[in-house]
């Protein structure tokens, strides 16, 4: 009789875990997925060929949107409060990982970001974004007083030190990314005024620290390609002058799918992954990227709200982290597009192609779902 009514009990906890599950997050997710992957056919110049449709980055981003649901509903199937105990060795699994890249990383366009795993290639970056985000939620979520000097630098050094790593690779994008994470977590928990000032001040200088010491001479090239494309209009101002071209010549209503000019014809680089939104722009237009602009805010508005309604500080603090994760990566990606922010190579989420970082956003979503199923399941 007893374990009859515990497994009653058991069936009844989980009918009330998926009953408040956020189905609105879901929803916008799907849609901006799907929309992804018709921009990926139309930027990939599908053809039908002998019965079959020919496309090998419109199919392999099938298979990552499927192993990122798994990834999505594995994240989801246990009490999101356990990360705390995982968050330390999968921050230095993670940072050994990175190490490993620079002794056998596999080298794409002069940059050495992957680990080969034979039909697949693993980019570390991008579970340095995760492990960052649960670590700093931890730390955060220790005490709900506001940072000070000593909090705020072990907070700032556990951060840090991957970006040593990535930086290294190099890829300047994942770093910038992993530090307006990080401080968008430490801002929303909150600073003593004397420590914000100090930021205030210290954020300039190391601005000036990085131009001229961290970066690379191509990097710096970016940047003033940025502030004008006419100086090097077939080198680095290209890809942001082809861009423009294609967004501005969408106009209103767009060309129809399929039928962008300057993304068929192959003007438009890396139209599949960090440019994918200059392709949906020439072919849908001002309505369209208005449309998309939308989706994305229903998207982040949502996750938004799983964060304000989580009943503990490191469920808010997770929520908080994967919200800037895909704030920054949204406002940057489409800024660079459009020439607001110089090509830093980030991706547009769900919209741009790429495996890892497919897992990766799939996988967050699982745990702001977690957090969003939970939040009346205790009281912190």
């Amino acid at each position: 009789m007893h374990a009859g009514m515990n497994m009653e009990s058991a069936a009844f906890m989980d009918t009330r875990l998926f009953s408040h599950i956020n189905w609105s997050l879901i929803a916008w997710m799907l849609l901006l997925f799907l929309t992804g992957l018709l921009n990926l056919y139309s930027a990939s110049g599908t053809r039908f060929e002998d019965g079959i449709f020919v496309s090998s980055f419109y199919q392999k981003q099938i298979i990552w949107g499927v192993c990122g649901l798994l990834c999505m509903i594995a994240a989801l199937s246990f009490d999101y409060r356990r990360l705390r105990n995982f968050a330390w060795p999968f921050y230095w699994v993670t940072l050994f990982l990175l190490a490993l890249v620079a002794v056998m990383g596999k080298t794409v366009y002069g940059a050495t970001r992957w680990i080969s795993l034979g039909f697949i290639s693993l980019q570390p970056s991008e579970l340095a974004k995760i492990a960052v985000l649960v670590l700093a939620a931890r730390l955060l979520s220790s005490d709900g007083q506001e940072l000070g000097w000593k909090r705020f630098f072990s907070v700032l050094l556990m951060g840090l030190v991957p970006c040593v790593f990535i930086l290294k690779q190099p890829d300047l994008g994942t770093t910038m990314m992993l530090l307006l994470i990080l401080g968008g977590m430490i801002l929303f928990h909150g600073l003593r005024a004397s420590v914000l000032r100090s930021c205030l001040v210290a954020v300039p200088c190391a601005a000036a620290l990085l131009w001229f010491v961290g970066m690379h001479d191509y990097q710096r090239q970016r940047i003033l390609s940025f502030l004008d494309p006419g100086i090097d209009p077939r080198g680095t101002g290209y890809h942001i002058l082809q861009s423009r071209i294609a967004i501005g010549s969408g106009q209103f209503w767009g060309k129809g799918f399929t039928e962008g000019t300057q993304s068929q014809l192959r003007f438009l680089p890396e139209r599949h992954s960090d440019f994918a939104l200059a392709v949906f722009g020439e072919e849908w237009g001002f309505v369209g990227c208005v449309s998309l602009v939308a989706l994305f805010c229903f998207f982040l508005l949502s996750i938004f709200s799983t964060a304000i309604q989580a009943k503990d500080r490191f469920g808010s603090m997770l929520v908080v982290g994967i919200f800037f994760y895909f704030f920054w990566e949204i406002l940057i990606n489409m800024c660079m597009v459009i020439g607001l922010l110089p090509v830093v190579g980030i991706p547009l989420p769900f919209i741009s192609y790429g495996g890892s970082a497919t897992l990766v956003n799939f996988t967050l979503l699982g745990i702001v779902l977690n957090v969003s199923m939970r939040r009346f399941m205790f009281k912190g």
